[in-house]
C-alpha cells in the first residue's frame, strides 16, 4: 500500500526534503556515538551539497549543524564542532519595535517631511536653505497632489509650509515658482502607464 506525505510525521525543515530527514531520523537511533558522530558528518555534507550558492554566507557550516539539531529534534547526542541553538532558544519571540506613535500634522506630507522642514529652519540663512526649502515645497505640492488629486495653488502650499515651520519659513507665490500642478500630474501619469505597460 502506497504512504502518502500528508501521512508522514512533519518535517521540521522541508527545504531539505524527506530523505534528509529520514536519514536524520537514522542517524538518532545508532547506538554508538562515534558512528553516530560520523554520519551526522555525512549528513551534514550531504545538506552542504544541497544549498553550493550558500557556501560563501558567513557561518555557513553552523548553520548547518543547527539545522540538524533542529531536524533531530534535539535527541541527536553527539559532540557537535559548534555550539549549536538551545530548543527554548528556538522560538523566542523578538522584542517589540517602538513604533512612533508622533502626531502628524497633514497626513498627506508625512512625518518625515515635517522633520525636513524642521530641520531646514536650522539652516543657515543663505543659498543652500533656499534651494532646500524650494525642494520641499516642490516635494510638497507632489504630495498634496498624490493623495487629494486635484489642482493646488502654490499659495495652499506656502500656507502649509509656514504652519509645519511654525512661521520661520515665509513664502509668496510672487517671489517663489513651484512646478505647475499639471507637469507633476501628467509626469505621474507617464508613470503609471510605463508601469503598467511592464
Amino acid at each position: 500500500m502506497m504512504k502518502y506525505n500528508t501521512q508522514e510525521k512533519r518535517l521540521a525543515l522541508p527545504e531539505y526534503g524527506r530523505n534528509i530527514q529520514n536519514m536524520v531520523d537514522y542517524c538518532v537511533s545508532i547506538p554508538g556515538k562515534e558512528e553516530r558522530t560520523q554520519c551526522a558528518n555525512t549528513i551534514i555534507n550531504i545538506m552542504g551539497n544541497m544549498f553550493p550558492h550558500l557556501r560563501d554566507v558567513n557561518d555557513f557550516k553552523h548553520i548547518l549543524w543547527d539545522h540538524l539539531a533542529i531536524m533531530s529534534d534535539f535527541a541527536l547526542d553527539i559532540d557537535y564542532p559548534y555550539e549549536v541553538i538551545k530548543k527554548e532558544n528556538l522560538y523566542v519571540k523578538p522584542n517589540r519595535l517602538p513604533y512612533n506613535q508622533g502626531y502628524i500634522t497633514y497626513k498627506h506630507y508625512g512625518k518625515n517631511l515635517e522633520n525636513m522642514i524642521r530641520k531646514a529652519t536650522e539652516y543657515e540663512a543663505g543659498e543652500q536653505k533656499e534651494y532646500l526649502i524650494g525642494l520641499l515645497a516642490n516635494h510638497m505640492k507632489k504630495s498634496f497632489l498624490t493623495w487629494n488629486k486635484e489642482v493646488v495653488d502654490d499659495s495652499k502650499i506656502f500656507k502649509d509650509l509656514e504652519h509645519l515651520s511654525k512661521g520661520r519659513i515665509v513664502r509668496d507665490e510672487d517671489s517663489h515658482k513651484l512646478t505647475e500642478s499639471k507637469d507633476i500630474l501628467m509626469k505621474k501619469n507617464k508613470g503609471l502607464a510605463r508601469r503598467q505597460n511592464k
